[in-house]
């Protein structure tokens, strides 16, 4: 047991526990950015967090910890407490400013590895989704492609770059940013795409791909079906996991673009079904 300097006494496995959850993020950690995405992950995992144990695994003060823990309360993002914080969004689909900020640094380098999927003269179609923006981002200098995609975000991001020939889907529109719905469905079934790039929030090989809304997922599967190349695009948290609605079955997906995060045998058992997977 270990005592801070606020009298805060602490088990020894509970700052164990803390340092492998953020593991991704120990020290050195140094940008506030990659504090709150830390805090914002483990908060994800347990439903809540310490600031004596978060200041020891993050390598700050408690001081520090408690001013990232008032930001991320000031925009609704957790629920402060004495001495710590708790989860306010535990079991339902986060809020994308939330999800923005989670894994950054994994879903940038999914995006730029999911970039070299596109060949010269492609016609892409892209669903909405924080991983998406970041291969939105790495897409944005080249020439000679066409992008279709639902996701105001996305659209967003691309518009005005002289080699991007941008279609955006028509639809309802949802907090995620994405258009969705009959029309959305409609529109796309005049497009032909090389390669659709989608996020989920939930994959395994017995469920496939999951999403936590019924009429998300039936626009994401449209884009599947319009296209020759499927490759769905997650960081590992989403590995593993089933969420509410069913986008598609494993089989009407081709690739699968995540992190080195990943379970192995949860890896395995996607490649053992089928589908080719890229890890980064």
């Amino acid at each position: 047991m270990k005592t801070t300097g606020q009298g805060i006494r602490i088990h020894a496995q509970d700052l164990e526990r803390v340092r492998k959850t953020c593991a991704p993020y120990t020290v050195p950690v140094v940008r506030k950015s990659e504090r709150l995405s830390a805090i914002l992950d483990q908060v994800g995992l347990e439903g809540s967090v310490d600031v004596a144990a978060l200041a020891v695994a993050l390598g700050v003060s408690g001081a520090t910890i408690r001013r990232d823990l008032q930001t991320l309360s000031r925009n609704q993002l957790l629920v402060r407490t004495h001495g710590g914080a708790l989860s306010n969004q535990a079991g339902d689909e986060k809020p994308t400013r939330v999800k923005a900020i989670l894994r950054q640094a994994e879903k940038r380098t999914i995006g730029r590895a999911a970039a070299a999927f596109v060949e010269e003269g492609a016609v892409v179609g892209m669903t909405g989704g924080t991983t998406a923006l970041e291969l939105s981002r790495a897409l944005a200098q080249r020439r000679g492609i066409t992008v279709v995609t639902n996701a105001i975000n996305i659209a967003a991001e691309l518009v005005g770059h002289a080699g991007v020939r941008l279609v955006l889907i028509g639809g309802l529109a949802r907090s995620s940013y994405e258009l969705v719905g009959p029309a959305a469905e409609a529109m796309l079934a005049n497009y032909h795409l090389d390669v659709a790039f989608i996020g989920v929030d939930g994959l395994t090989p017995e469920e496939g791909c999951t999403t936590y809304d019924e009429m998300e997922a039936q626009t994401d599967l449209a884009f599947l079906r319009r296209a020759r190349r499927s490759v769905v695009i997650a960081d590992s948290s989403k590995i593993g996991r089933v969420t509410f609605a069913r986008i598609s079955r494993l089989s009407d997906i081709t690739d699968i673009v995540t992190d080195r995060n990943a379970h192995p045998d949860q890896l395995e058992s996607l490649e053992r079904a089928g589908v080719r997977v890229t890890i980064v």
